[in-house]
């Protein structure tokens, strides 16, 4: 091990272990692979050579070849390839581990290996993935922070996805449910005649309905179109068995829940026969439901919010009133990242005032489930740790069945105002998490209350001491724009801590046009005069919009999420451009590229592109300028 390496190989065996992955230093305990090795030498001499770390995760060799100096991390030849020349390949890191990923799979059996050129430290650093096969062909794919998607959980994912770049099972399925989610939204239209919020309604009903054909006292060939037992009537009785099954409580919620879902009952069009379907289009929608979505529900165990996306997709092809009522669903990656931000433990009690379908709520029930120590603690999880709350009535109903559906065992929603809920009443439910994304662009001078600053305070008071609270809100909020919004803030310092902000993709909320952050807090302890809070720029999240689909995640977003979380967690350094702690005042921007500032000498690449863009610029000023000379 070279000394002046030293540093940066210990930083290296720090994020194998971090990723959960054993390679060995300096040799390797697979025999065949060691005596590979024992040939090795990267200047061609055919005695020893050995790289930094090897090893296998499953049926892929890894190799690292690692440089202290970031100046030393690649060199490529004359036809921009990876030069393989001696000098080469000893001083550089990715030239290195090529060397060594081509020797190894000429004299192992491995067949697939990934090979990494990683330089620097732990602040700045590159870490290069090589693939390479057998018929020696080198694949250089786009730089990892960290080697967390390449252990056992995460290496055939990162293989199919990005080496062979072909879709995952979980991809093909979401693409699936994502149709169907288009054309069902059609067929509610076209056979039913349905408003946008009774939609979701139809759904959520029908799902719950659904649940009763595992008790026999429901099933689809029930729904035969009689005209005085009606396929709606049917269905209606089953959801109030469901719920009574679920031991919702009070009457007076179960109530509210039957009165919404009463459109099915009494929507004559759902319930005759249409004679392209030839059959209700009730059961045709139920007989749909069924094999697209309640098995997938049924049977799967991660925190996808199915019934959420289905309802964001209803109202994205309705042109909806989602963005006028103030309601944006958050996506499946934030609410697990919620989880993961305040590190959520089996013995929390979690509190959403702005549920919504009830997104926050499902992540925080399954990630507390995995925790659990045993059945019974599991079972108390389900029911009495989970606490949400939905002012629209509708969207009240759809997240009740989406946590019933989700088997939270006593769904504890009420449908209230969260803002003229007492914060005193609200702390007798213990809450130490609370997760929020209340609703946007309401607030005004007229109606400071409705400003999302106003719910992050109203939430922070509501939680128990040192309760955490984390909300994912429009950047705008934390700007203080006006002089209400700077009260709001001032007051939260006064009587809680902020413990950081992470600014987000512009693309999270792809479609609506809105960009939002990540604010954590320390619920009522007053906010300390020099207390550095944490400022991270996380734009680059792995995400990418896909046409016709939407935002998807690629397989990088695993590794961005993981080097934010070893960052958050001060598990690592990283550099300014991705995180500042600073000192704050309420009138301060709480944002990172509000105390952000460059203060590294930029190397000749930088200057060469600037110069380059700036000469650009002023050509274009020329051409510009001709033109309109010759128009005018």
């Amino acid at each position: 091990m070279a000394k002046q390496e030293a540093k940066t190989d210990l930083w290296v065996y720090d994020l194998l272990k971090e990723a959960g992955i054993c390679l060995d230093p300096q040799g390797c305990s697979i025999k065949e692979v060691d005596e590979a090795l024992k040939t090795a030498s990267k200047k061609g001499t055919g005695n020893v050579g050995y790289p930094e770390y090897v090893g296998a995760v499953k049926d892929f060799l890894l190799v690292i070849e690692d440089k202290s100096d970031l100046s030393k991390h690649v060199k490529y030849n004359e036809k921009e390839l990876i030069c393989t020349e001696t000098k080469s390949v000893t001083d550089y890191a990715v030239n290195g581990a090529y060397f060594y990923g081509k020797h190894l799979i000429n004299n192992t059996h491995y067949k697939k290996i990934i090979a990494f050129g990683v330089s620097g430290n732990e602040k700045h650093h590159k870490i290069t993935p090589l693939f390479i096969n057998e018929r020696e062909y080198c694949k250089v794919m786009p730089d990892v922070e960290s080697f967390y998607i390449f252990n056992e959980e995460n290496i055939d994912e990162y293989y199919t996805r990005e080496v062979l770049g072909e879709n995952t099972d979980l991809q093909k399925e979401t693409t699936e449910i994502l149709k169907f989610a288009k054309n069902l939204h059609e067929d509610l239209r076209n056979y039913g005649n349905l408003q946008d919020t009774q939609k979701p309604l139809v759904v959520s009903g029908i799902l719950l309905a659904l649940r009763e054909i595992e008790k026999g006292s429901f099933n689809l060939e029930q729904l035969n179109g009689d005209d005085v037992d009606t396929d709606g009537n049917k269905i209606y009785a089953a959801i109030d068995k469901n719920l009574q099954r679920s031991k919702v409580s009070p009457t007076v919620k179960k109530d509210k829940l039957l009165t919404q879902f009463a459109v099915i009952r009494d929507t004559k069009i759902l319930n005759e026969k249409n004679e392209t379907l030839g059959k209700t289009p009730l059961k045709y929608y139920a007989e749909q439901i069924y094999d697209n979505i309640y098995k997938t529900i049924k049977y799967t165990k991660t925190a996808e919010d199915y019934l959420g996306r289905f309802y964001g997709e209803f109202m994205s092809y309705s042109g909806g009133d989602g963005q006028t009522l103030g309601i944006i669903l958050t996506p499946k990656h934030i609410t697990q990242l919620f989880c993961d931000l305040v590190d959520l433990k089996p013995d929390d009690v979690v509190l959403d005032p702005c549920c919504g379908t009830a997104g926050f709520l499902i992540a925080a029930m399954h990630n507390m489930l995995k925790k659990a120590k045993d059945d019974n603690q599991r079972e108390n999880i389900r029911k009495n740790q989970l606490h949400g709350i939905e002012l629209q009535p509708y969207m009240f109903t759809i997240a009740t069945s989406n946590m019933i559906i989700r088997g939270d065992g006593k769904s504890n929603l009420v449908d209230e105002d969260f803002l003229r809920c007492k914060d005193s009443e609200l702390q007798l439910k213990g809450a130490t998490v609370g997760m929020m994304n209340p609703p946007y662009s309401q607030g005004s001078k007229a109606n400071p209350s409705l400003y999302e600053i106003s719910f992050v305070e109203h939430l922070l008071d509501s939680l128990a001491e040192d309760g955490k609270a984390i909300v994912i809100i429009p950047q705008s909020s934390l700007t203080g724009k006006t002089k209400d919004e700077q009260n709001y803030k001032e007051s939260i310092l006064k009587h809680h801590t902020l413990e950081g902000v992470i600014t987000l993709s512009e693309n999270t909320f792809f479609g609506v046009g809105v960009h939002t952050c990540i604010a954590i807090f320390t619920a009522h302890k007053p906010h300390p005069v020099n207390k550095e809070c944490k400022f991270i720029n996380f734009k680059n999240d792995g995400f990418k919009v896909a046409p016709h689909v939407g935002l998807i995640e690629t397989e990088y977003a695993k590794d961005k999420k993981q080097h934010l979380l070893d960052v958050w967690f001060d598990r690592i350094n990283a550099p300014i451009d991705f995180i500042v702690k600073s000192t704050i005042k309420p009138d301060d921007e709480w944002l990172h590229s509000f105390y952000y500032f460059n203060d590294e000498i930029p190397d000749e690449n930088y200057f060469e592109q600037a110069i380059t863009d700036y000469l650009t610029f002023e050509f274009e000023k020329v051409i510009i300028s001709r033109k309109l000379n010759k128009v005018f």
